[in-house]
């Protein structure tokens, strides 16, 4: 639900902006801005995604783990998805994304996360969740199963 809220409010707030931007430079402007900003972001997504997947070539042959060049990746192409969407908030940030320096940032950020969630599950799986059931515990004495009759079962 949260995430669908944050999508809402992003939807909201792109058409504030464009709504905005159309009242202060007109409406055939601020689509001429929307297409311009589309063609420049595919363009820098298209050469950012050859210069990774080059570096990634690179990384395999020298037999190292591809680590940086993957997730570089992942944020090129999520940088990519939000070229495809109209709107000057997601262009910016789909541009944050292209520029190696903040992507650079974004992906230690993610990887220090994934890290820590890993770290937890695995110390959940080793040690349990840590819940704490209240109860009693009942001494009963009971007496031993005595089998005394063995049939075959057929």
């Amino acid at each position: 639900m949260p995430l669908f809220a944050l999508l809402l409010l992003g939807m909201f707030a792109e058409i504030a902006v464009m709504v905005a931007v159309g009242n202060a430079i007109g409406g055939l402007w601020m689509i001429a801005l929307l297409l311009l900003g589309t063609l420049v972001g595919l363009s820098l997504v298209r050469r950012q995604g050859a210069q990774t997947m080059a570096a990634f070539s690179e990384s395999v042959f020298k037999r190292r783990q591809p680590h940086q060049e993957m997730a570089d990746g992942v944020l090129i192409a999520a940088a990519g998805a939000l070229i495809m969407v109209p709107g000057f908030i997601s262009d910016v940030a789909a541009l944050f994304l292209l520029f190696p320096p903040t992507r650079k940032l974004v992906s230690r950020r993610i990887a220090r996360k994934a890290e820590a969630a890993a770290l937890k599950f695995e110390h959940e799986r080793r040690f349990g969740a840590g819940q704490v059931v209240e109860g009693e515990v009942l001494d009963v004495d009971t007496e031993p199963v005595v089998i005394t009759e063995r049939r075959e079962l057929r």
